[in-house]
């Protein structure tokens, strides 16, 4: 009985030694924060779905975690500090950070490099089909949701709207895509501002309760000087049909959103999370999460990429023969 006791106290001994060692294990992988977005936005779900992918979930040196944030500005400075490791972050944003040309801020944010191109966001200007609204100038004088204020949003509104000279004649709100959509739902707002993947789940919101339209920006962008004076964005066009009742085709523009990373972030890890996504099964997962991140695949890995790349994610294109 002695030596049964012993060999059954010995191997409950082993067995908790080992639960410890595994705890201490769990316990030692480092945490990376990746920065999304507001709800209801797509860089909400890219940061999301890279973060619970389960391939990168079985990763045992590290875990990653997505964090909500105001979107592209705020994750532009949060991955230069360090308070996030990672974040998505618009490539004008990127470069303008960069250089010190963001609107009222002139520090470089030097220490956040490009990882990979996730999708287009174009710009998206919802009114009421009734409202009368078929340009961008008519919007003085309106009630518009303009986005998150330090979102990647709310800057490409005021800097398009500043550069036609209308941001100071619209009376603006500052808020999130879900917001804007329920307050244009009950009539508190004549117009909103979204700067996301198409179709945006907030817009389709808001065509549930009301008759919507979209102005075309493209054209006045254009004819102002807009794209001269900021190069790093493109045309686009969002499809008729894309949004019940809009049965044409709506000329905007749109700016890259890109995986970024902070400089400590080590290379190994950014090199086996591209490796993970970039495949097959990760790709189709992304999709899965949100349609916009179908336009990732590997040839357009560092499409809209204007900065400095990470060191893993350089060896992770080269060795996909991008560079």
């Amino acid at each position: 009985m002695k030596n049964y006791f012993f060999k059954f106290f010995g191997a409950a001994c082993a067995f908790l030694l080992l639960l410890q060692m595994l705890a201490a294990t769990a316990s030692a992988r480092e945490i990376y924060t990746f920065g999304g977005g507001p709800a209801g936005g797509t860089f909400q779900f890219m940061a999301a779905g890279i973060s619970i992918y389960e391939p990168v979930k079985e990763i045992t040196e590290f875990r990653v975690v997505a964090k909500a944030s105001a979107g592209s500005v705020e994750n532009l400075r949060k991955v230069d500090s360090g308070k996030f490791a990672m974040g998505v972050v618009y490539s004008g944003e990127l470069y303008m950070g960069r250089n010190g040309q963001l609107q009222d801020d002139s520090a470089q944010y030097e220490n956040v490099l490009a990882v990979s191109y996730l999708y287009g966001a174009p710009a998206q200007l919802v009114v009421r089909k009734n409202s009368g609204i078929r340009k961008i100038s008519q919007l003085a004088g309106s009630r518009v949701g303009v986005g998150n204020a330090g979102s990647g949003a709310y800057a490409n509104c005021e800097r398009l709207l500043s550069h036609l000279e209308l941001w100071d004649k619209i009376k603006r709100n500052a808020m999130g895509y879900n917001d804007a959509a329920l307050a244009f739902g009950s009539n508190q707002l004549d117009a909103f501002w979204v700067f996301v993947g198409f179709p945006s789940g907030a817009v389709l919101m808001a065509a549930q309760n009301k008759n919507i339209d979209l102005v075309d920006l493209y054209n006045d962008a254009e004819a102002s000087g807009f794209f001269k004076k900021y190069p790093f964005f493109s045309r686009v066009v969002i499809p008729a049909g894309t949004y019940p009742g809009i049965d044409r085709d709506v000329n905007s523009y749109q700016d890259s959103a890109l995986w970024v990373a902070n400089k400590d972030v080590p290379e190994d890890v950014i090199y086996k999370l591209l490796s993970a996504i970039y495949t097959e099964e990760g790709l189709a997962h992304m999709s899965g999460v949100n349609n916009a991140a179908s336009a990732m695949n590997v040839p357009d890995g560092i499409k809209g990429v204007v900065t400095p790349l990470h060191p893993g994610a350089l060896k992770f294109w080269k060795e996909k023969g991008l560079m």
